[in-house]
């Protein structure tokens, strides 16, 4: 059973944003931020040389077509926690803000400061179906450049940190649902060869840090 809301978006408007009930919404305002910043290192910032990363165990995952599911379920898993907790819990979507703004923008400096690529995605599939099919489109949209730490390990971990955080959602069923979504879609970036090893385990760092700043000492944050 869901909590009671502490938010009723039903009366929201933009000139209450000002108002205790929705001044929590005013974070959001970091997507934008981020999106830009994104966009100049990704397409506007101009880079001659990137470090590609591989580690050894890259050549011992196959490729998988069907990891495309978590890898995709990544934005549900992330837009759901937001809507989630924007309504039934707002000190746990601040501290998933925070835990974002902090992971993110230190993600975005690093991508500035220490360029890389990868360099294992499949030159064909074995297997011509419908999955394929999209993911060879998905590459096409998507570069392969500033991988490292991986953004899709980064906004997983934070989905799962702030569940641990939420009024709703202690059920231990509902957390093991939790780490199981986490971990298939952190693992499903290399199945998809869009990232390597390396990038997900780099990204537990940057995870940390973020949790520290963002939730404390506080386990449960109860």
């Amino acid at each position: 059973m869901l909590p009671k809301p502490m938010v009723d978006l039903r009366k929201f408007r933009f000139s209450r944003l000002n108002e205790p009930e929705f001044a929590h919404l005013k974070l959001l305002a970091y997507w934008v931020v981020f999106g830009f910043l994104f966009l100049f290192v990704e397409r506007l910032s101009p880079i001659d040389t990137y470090t590609p990363v591989w580690c050894a165990l890259d050549d011992m995952v196959p490729f998988c077509e069907w990891f495309l599911f978590p890898y995709l379920f990544w934005f549900v898993y992330l837009v759901g926690m937001h809507i989630y907790t924007g309504i039934y819990d707002v000190k746990a979507f601040c501290g998933m803000m925070r835990f974002i703004m902090v992971s993110f923008s230190l993600t975005i400096v690093i991508y500035f400061l220490f360029p890389t690529c990868q360099e294992l995605r499949p030159v064909e599939f074995g297997r011509d179906n419908l999955l394929t099919g999209f993911i060879s489109a998905f590459y096409q949209f998507d570069t392969n450049t500033n991988v490292c730490p991986s953004l899709h390990v980064v906004g997983s971990v934070a989905v799962l940190c702030t569940a641990w955080h939420t009024r709703g959602l202690e059920a231990k069923w509902v957390q093991v649902a939790f780490w199981i979504a986490a971990v298939l879609i952190s693992i499903s970036t290399v199945f998809m060869k869009q990232h390597s090893v390396l990038d997900v385990l780099l990204a537990l760092p940057v995870c940390w840090v973020a949790y520290r700043l963002s939730f404390g000492r506080d386990s449960r944050g109860k």
